[in-house]
């Protein structure tokens, strides 16, 4: 194996899954709730180590990771400063009692955000995954306004407890769960840029679904809070048009509701910017972050302006809203390394260059091919959408070239509600000659399959 781990090209010795992955794949199933892990002849591989850009699966495999782990390993996978940030915490304080006698890292990470965060947004409730995260939101919604629901977006996804499961516009992950879900969302379209070319213009297309949006909250009453993802992840990868966040500001502002923005997937550079909404110079009233927040940690926050979270009453004893392991000593410490990493090696900027990089490429490359529906993308977060020759979305497709891409030693993915996408995000410090690898097996492989 050439290069230095972490910047390796991919490494088969073993086709995947191996030997062991296949032993593990077994073990697992016997253990482990049949819903939670997906189990088949090609999927899935075990992982042993990872660094940079790359992982080692237990079978000795090295591959590229175009996923960075759901978008978490932005600065890459086991950063150093990230690893001794941690280890150096665990030495000294490996758990604290975070609303009652807090760990000091977690008023270092407090102060932290509120200079990262955009506008006024100062405050925050921490939390220990991307959907509690959502539930602080959702609670900070119904103390500051009295009114509960929220106009939310199909497609989008917020998480999968109860109350996050509510506001979510998937009706595959709501289905089962129904009779337990809460009337607290009312669901509108999320539209899509135009594609270059379309005859259809930002403006006009924004224009229709904002006043959808506003036909929606004429006929709903009880609605406090607009929710949305500034771009859609697991939803498809999709960009919404110019002028259309602007406009949900605008109505926020006109009918005294709070905007939401949930940007757990897109936050910490993803997009090219810290935050997706600054491509639109739209600040929200309450921000939802996670995944790239630690770079590994589970941790997550909501963090509000000044003015909604007073809205909550000062704690007498008894927290109205908190959990064991709120700002955990560790996830503190990890956050406070990733943001410091992300601004230092200018990771931000690094995800506006080369994604453009791989924009372009892949829409010249393969934008006109046949069952190519669309190539689409914001910094790092790149939507490749597949269609039959019916034009009917393509899931058996993506997932072939899903499957052959392990078998080369690329991790990727498939999204998208009908699950026709070939989602990229890869970490922003990926080097550029992993990116071209994965990128000409991309381009073989659609032409081919």
């Amino acid at each position: 194996m050439k290069g230095e781990f972490g910047r390796m090209l991919p490494a088969v010795v073993t086709p995947p899954p191996g030997p062991e992955s296949r032993r593990l794949a077994a073990e697992l199933a016997r253990f482990e709730s049949p819903n939670v892990t997906f189990l088949s002849e090609s999927f899935p591989v075990f992982w042993a180590e990872a660094r940079g850009a790359n992982v080692r699966d237990v079978d000795g495999n090295v591959y590229v990771d175009v996923t960075a782990a759901f978008a978490v390993a932005a600065a890459g996978h086991g950063h150093p400063a990230i690893v001794e940030a941690v280890t150096r915490q665990a030495e000294s304080l490996l758990h604290g009692m975070g609303d009652v006698h807090p760990p000091a890292v977690k008023v270092e990470l407090l102060a932290r955000l509120a200079r990262v965060a955009p506008g006024d947004l100062s405050r925050s409730i921490l939390a220990n995954s991307g959907a509690e995260g959502v539930e602080a939101a959702l609670k900070t919604v119904a103390m500051a306004t009295g009114r509960p629901r929220v106009l939310a977006f199909r497609g989008a996804y917020h998480g999968l407890t109860l109350g996050a499961l509510a506001v979510s516009g998937r009706d595959d992950f709501r289905a089962p769960f129904l009779s337990q879900l809460a009337d607290n969302a009312v669901f509108a379209p999320f539209p899509a840029a135009p594609p270059p070319g379309s005859d259809r213009s930002h403006a006009e297309v924004a224009g229709a679904a904002l006043d959808t949006v506003i036909r929606l909250l004429d006929e709903h009453s009880g609605i406090g809070a607009i929710l949305v993802e500034p771009v859609q992840g697991r939803g498809g990868d999709i960009i919404p048009p110019d002028g259309w966040l602007q406009g949900l500001r605008r109505i926020c502002d006109e009918r005294d509701l709070l905007l939401v923005l949930d940007e757990i997937y897109t936050g910490f550079g993803r997009t090219g910017r810290w935050f997706a909404c600054e491509h639109w110079g739209v600040v929200p009233d309450v921000l939802i972050v996670g995944k790239a927040l630690t770079g590994g940690m589970p941790f997550a926050a909501c963090i509000g302006t000044d003015r909604v979270m007073q809205a909550w009453p000062p704690s007498e004893g008894e927290a109205l809203h908190t959990s064991t392991f709120l700002g955990h000593p560790l996830g503190c410490a990890a956050a406070l390394a990733s943001l410091r990493v992300i601004e230092e090696e200018g990771l931000v900027q690094r995800a506006a260059s080369e994604g453009r990089y791989v924009l372009e490429r892949l829409r010249l490359s393969v934008g006109g091919l046949p069952g190519v529906r669309e190539v689409r993308g914001l910094g790092m977060m790149i939507g490749i959408e597949l269609v039959t020759p019916e034009g009917a979305p393509d899931a058996d497709r993506v997932g072939r070239i899903v499957v052959a891409a392990l078998q080369r030693g690329f991790i990727m993915l498939g999204g998208g509600v009908h699950s026709n996408v070939i989602s990229l995000s890869p970490p922003l410090s990926i080097a550029r000659d992993q990116l071209d690898a994965c990128l000409d097996f991309l381009e073989d492989a659609l032409r081919g399959s």
